[in-house]
């Protein structure tokens, strides 16, 4: 029994993964910053922070996951958040490499977190691909350093993937239950002009990308992990009310507004643009929810 170490693993995504994970055949490891018991998983300590990993999940690990960095919606954007936000991403792979490194440990793959914020936040018809270039905006720069800081392990010889994520769906806490709170509420309405792109995945279809990078050996470098179909923000927000059986009253919440009460941060809801999905596609990846109908009803109405 091969077995996959996640780093980050204790958040909504590492917890779906994990079972997924089990399910399909494989150990799961887990490095978390406090020694808490989960059936089934050993947990290993580390800290970022510090420096600190213990060696025994590096010697354990036939692949490593790292899901691991600061959420970025969680407040708003001063100099100090930016930094948290940069660091967190940056050194939690120092950290593993080092280790690796130190340990003379030569793990099958090597799988990192990214996200679509590599583009920018801007909003345009381009539909981004994986070979087009960095943004120079805050986004943009952390998404680069984040997967440059993945390069050590490509240069030891390590198969490297980094999996550049859009908004994650699913039932739990995270972006969906912050967007249907609102409708729920009857003050629901999209955001801005309602014109921006939202790049979406279930987090059942990200979670089968992150299996496949594991099992795929074809799998290297970037790869977008979005679902196919193109939606704006109004669109978006016109179905999830639609399913929801809740009217939109309200006008559009006015961008000045937004930027007000998030400052810089607002970018992340006002723009948006589209993101290709191809390349994992034309590796063979099967999307089980392409359309955000789809993905809303298996949520909401659990079918």
């Amino acid at each position: 029994m091969e077995t996959v170490l996640i780093a980050g693993g204790s958040g909504t995504i590492g917890k779906y993964l994990s079972k997924k994970l089990i399910e399909n055949g494989f150990k799961v490891n887990l490095l978390s910053r406090t020694n808490k018991s989960i059936s089934g998983i050993t947990t290993y300590l580390w800290n970022v922070e510090n420096q600190y990993l213990d060696e025994k999940a590096i010697e354990s690990a036939d692949y490593i996951i790292n899901l691991s960095g600061a959420n970025i919606g969680e407040k708003k954007w001063s100099s100090k958040r930016k930094k948290e936000i940069s660091d967190s991403r940056v050194d939690s792979n120092k950290l593993l490499f080092n280790q690796i490194e130190k340990q003379n440990k030569k793990v099958k793959a090597f799988i990192s977190a990214s996200a679509v914020g590599y583009y920018g936040m801007i909003t345009s018809d381009k539909i981004f691909t994986e070979n087009d270039l960095p943004a120079n905006d805050f986004l943009g720069m952390v998404c680069n350093k984040w997967e440059e800081s993945c390069n050590s392990f490509e240069n030891y010889g390590i198969r490297t993937v980094k999996i550049r994520t859009g908004v994650v769906l699913n039932s739990g806490d995270g972006a969906l239950s912050k967007m249907m709170l609102p409708i729920k509420m009857f003050v629901g309405s999209p955001l801005g002009t309602g014109n921006q792109f939202i790049p979406w995945i279930y987090i059942d279809d990200l979670c089968n990308i992150y299996l496949k990078a594991i099992m795929d050996e074809k799998m290297n470098g970037a790869f977008n992990a979005v679902a196919p179909e193109h939606i704006y923000n109004k669109n978006f927000t016109k179905l999830l009310a639609k399913i929801l059986n809740k009217p939109l009253l309200l006008p559009n919440i006015p961008a000045f507004v937004l930027k007000i009460i998030l400052g810089e941060m607002a970018k992340l809801v006002l723009e948006g643009s589209r993101i290709s999905s191809k390349k994992i596609e034309n590796m063979g990846f099967h999307f089980n929810y392409p359309t955000l109908n789809s993905a809303l009803n298996q949520i909401i109405l659990n079918k």
